[in-house]
């Protein structure tokens, strides 16, 4: 397990083990194809549509372009792609840190949908709870998926609702798997960040295999990933050791290190994951079909250092302080299944798909104050679990009525169930010892109150434990054609029920209209909806929050817990979300196209996690109820509406130099805007309690409006010469802004462009080899301020959107054939 950092000789071991476990893509397979008319299949149930047909905007990403780059993880692969696409890196955030959220157009991962050829993925069981862009939300977790699995990616940027369901108000990330019978490849890169830390070993493989002998096929892809951990803190500036009685500092203050006592960065984290995709004819055009995923990440991070003065220290199990590692072993699992086929005109499609995604909880180098001299130093702290599974029946069919082109008509019926649950951790992990401070060398006096629970990540309790289960029926229809050989028009509408509350229904009409063959008008209207996850109806823990460097016990209460109740919680319902679109797309001369998009979205009920409710009248609140030694809560709450709106842009130029080879530019810009345009009041029941709270305030609205970036630019080139290509890109990452609760603190940090730089040859057929570099010029984000920087330590914003780990070089074989 890399957690005790294997020996050389076995990492190597290991690493080339994975490389050779099946035999990524190779000059050739990265060299860019001549354009073509790229058929879609998300947005519509046509099975001829192409990107420069659809009336919304969509991206599509080729495996070449996933593989150009030394990143390692697809999440910071898309977000190199994007302009819409943020994926900031937090630190010490505890489970966040070891799988990141990411967002589209501004709003939260959980605005996402997240299709594997085209039908829906399951979210993580973990619940994004502390200071990280996505407070309060849940995602699919992308960088369980192999690069090198991959075909292509489907980006699709506007309100999908009506036609895929809850989830789809930003857009829906399509993720196309390999469906080749022969061929492979296989690659490794090996890395590591200009400060010497953050070893990167990266392994992937895939190979196709025929199937029976009616043309099948599986396509096998493996992927072995072994990033290291990185730290960026800043010297930690607080007084480590309690004053001598004489009134001096204790000698050790000037010996304990200071700069190193946090794992300020990434964690250090190794994946395997595996996947497949097959196909199976039978008889009459009827195709079998089942893909799938299997993952294992092992990971450790750090969370907040308690110095040796600390009350929640024994400082005879620890006398010079302690970090609290928190360990996790997560699986992802996933299994689809179907059949497809065409019976008369009808094409039709019956698939179940079950998803899971699973965990545990393990902290170590840690101590549960309240034990005292007995408490151990490693516990389990519980699990988070969350299943669902999707069946779905869909068919289509195209009616000549007269129209310049066929009408399509597609209608289907979907269930899908869903279960999350947390399992309670040992008894040592959440429990409350009994035993006080017992020394003179605690910040606290001698007989004062631990926090009990283990430090860093107090376990899930008794009463914490969930199983909750929910269901839900949909049906939709989608009717596309063109009016007149220029107007194309789509129309979809859906209903579904939700087994916890109830009804819901959207529809969404889009039309493109092609003023000339290289210029058209496209624009869309619809509404959406995002049920509440299970997670946030129904996660509940206290943990241990550091609010200004001040450690609080925090408990995040469900909203139908009396106590939430009172302090001003009520039944959750979903979002509402009204979208509209306007853009065109052009090819302005040859080898050039040009869309430009504009869009604005309205959310109604948004979904947030309350501020964390705090002050001596909460805690003595909390106290009565039962709660000893809580001393702040925190629930979920439909609080607020918003409104986002932006603009899209994406060009495209393919240069031929003759005998020089060809460049492709790319060039594309985000440009989001996020307002707040509503704060629901204080319920009356909190009035009642007497206490003076706000469930919203400026430093969420701020994670909501100012957090990410409000502009974003992504630019590159590409050169491609007798087997060298040659690929530069430059990023600019625009201003984004961090709340304090003291408006004096707020902080703006100012735009910063990242670039990246890469070059592969093929030294013989089917082998290549390249050297590159990430965030080549080793750019940085701005240091946070001293005032809001109290500790000294967190230099760096967590919001930062490229991350604050500087340049990363590597190299990379590759052998396909």
């Amino acid at each position: 397990m890399m957690l005790t950092r294997k020996s050389t000789v076995a990492r190597l071991g290991l690493f080339l083990g994975a490389c050779a476990a099946l035999l990524p893509e190779t000059a050739r397979a990265q060299t860019s194809p001549e354009p073509t008319e790229e058929i879609i299949v998300t947005g519509t149930r046509r099975l001829d549509r192409t990107v420069s047909q659809s009336p919304v905007p969509i991206d599509v990403i080729p495996t070449a372009d996933l593989q150009r780059s030394g990143l390692g993880e697809l999440n910071k692969v898309l977000n190199s792609l994007v302009p819409s696409y943020n994926f900031p890196q937090p630190t010490v955030t505890d489970g966040t840190d070891h799988i990141r959220p990411a967002t589209l157009r501004g709003l939260g991962p959980d605005h996402t949908l997240v299709l594997v050829n085209g039908k829906r993925r399951h979210q993580t069981s973990l619940l994004n709870l502390n200071g990280s862009v996505g407070r309060g939300s849940t995602g699919a977790d992308l960088n369980t998926i192999p690069t090198a699995a991959i075909e292509r990616i489907e980006i699709l940027r506007d309100g999908a609702a009506a036609q895929y369901g809850s989830d789809a108000i930003a857009g829906v990330i399509n993720i196309i798997l390999k469906d080749g019978a022969e061929g492979g490849l296989v690659t490794g890169t090996v890395g590591q960040h200009y400060e010497g830390d953050g070893t990167l070993w990266h392994a992937q493989s895939n190979i196709g295999l025929p199937l029976g002998a009616a043309g099948g096929f599986v396509n096998l892809t493996a992927e072995y990933r072994d990033r290291g951990r990185t730290n960026r803190q800043g010297p930690d500036t607080r007084q480590q050791y309690n004053t001598l009685p004489n009134g001096q500092p204790d000698p050790r203050e000037a010996t304990i290190d200071r700069t190193d006592n946090f794992r300020y960065g990434d964690s250090a984290v190794e994946d395997i994951n595996l996947f497949y995709n097959l196909g199976l004819p039978l008889a009459d055009g009827v195709e079998a079909y089942s893909f799938g995923n299997y993952g294992r990440r092992e990971g450790e991070s750090g969370a907040f250092w308690r110095r040796p003065r600390d009350a929640s220290n024994v400082r005879a199990i620890y006398p010079d302080g302690f970090l609290p590692l928190i360990t996790s072993q997560i699986d992802d699992l996933s299994v689809a299944g179907g059949v497809r086929g065409e019976t008369g005109r009808t094409n039709w499609d019956i698939s179940t798909v079950y998803g899971r995604n699973y965990f545990p909880y393990r902290i170590k180098n840690t101590v549960n104050a309240t034990f005292g001299t007995d408490s151990p130093t490693e516990f389990f702290a519980g699990d988070l679990l969350y299943q669902q599974v999707v069946s779905n029946a869909d068919a289509s069919r195209e009616f000549d009525v007269g129209l310049p082109a066929p009408v399509s008509v597609a209608g289907g019926l979907e269930w899908r169930h869903e279960n999350f649950q947390i399992g309670r951790g040992e008894f040592g992990s959440w429990a409350d010892g009994g035993v006080k401070v017992l020394d003179n060398a605690a910040a606290s006096p001698i007989g004062s109150q631990p926090s009990p629970g283990a430090q860093g990540f107090p376990g899930f309790r008794p009463a914490d434990e969930v199983d909750e289960s929910r269901s839900s029926q949909s049906a939709y229809i989608d009717l596309e054609t063109n009016l007149t050989p220029e107007l194309l028009l789509s129309l979809a509408g859906r209903v579904e029920h939700y087994s916890d509350f109830g009804w819901t229904e959207s529809g969404k009409i889009a039309a493109k209209y092609d003023i000339t063959d290289g210029f058209a008008l496209r624009g869309a209207v619809s509404n959406g909806f995002r049920a509440p996850s299970l997670q946030q109806s129904f996660f509940t823990s206290t943990s241990t929050t550091y609010i200004g460097g001040v450690p609080y016990e925090i408990r995040t209460f469900r909203t139908d817990d009396p106590v939430a109740k009172a302090l001003g919680a009520e039944d959750l319902k979903a979002e509402k979300s009204v979208n509209y679109s306007l853009g065109f797309t052009s090819r302005p001369f040859e080898g050039a196209t040009l869309t430009v998009d504009a869009y604005r979205i309205e959310i109604d009920d948004r979904i947030v996690l309350s501020e964390n409710l705090t002050g001596t009248a909460v805690q003595n609140f909390l106290a009565a109820r039962g709660f000893l030694g809580v001393t702040g809560g925190r629930f979920f709450t439909n609080a607020i509406d918003t409104r986002t709106q932006g603009i899209d842009v994406v060009g495209t130029y393919r240069l031929d130099l003759a005998e020089a080879g060809q460049i492709l530019f790319t060039a594309g810009a985000n440009i989001n805007d996020t307002k707040v345009t509503d704060v629901k009041p204080n319920p009356e029941t909190l009035q009642a309690v007497g206490l003076d709270l706000v469930r919203f305030a400026r430093v969420e609205e701020g994670r909501f409006t100012e957090a990410q970036p409000q502009d974003k630019v992504n630019l590159s080139a590409v050169w491609s010469w007798q087997g060298l290509d040659v690929t530069l890109k430059g990023t600019r990452y625009g201003e984004f802004t961090a709340r304090n609760a003291n408006p004096a603190l707020d902080q703006t940090f100012g735009a910063e462009w990242v670039v990246d730089a890469e070059a592969a040859y093929e030294v013989v057929e089917g082998l290549t080899l390249a050297v590159g570099a990430n965030n080549l010029f080793d750019q940085y984000p701005g240091t946070v301020i001293p005032g809001a920087n109290t500790s000294g330590f967190a230099q760096y914003s967590n919001f930062s959107p490229f991350g604050f780990n500087g340049g990363f070089y590597y190299a990379r074989v590759a052998y396909s054939w």
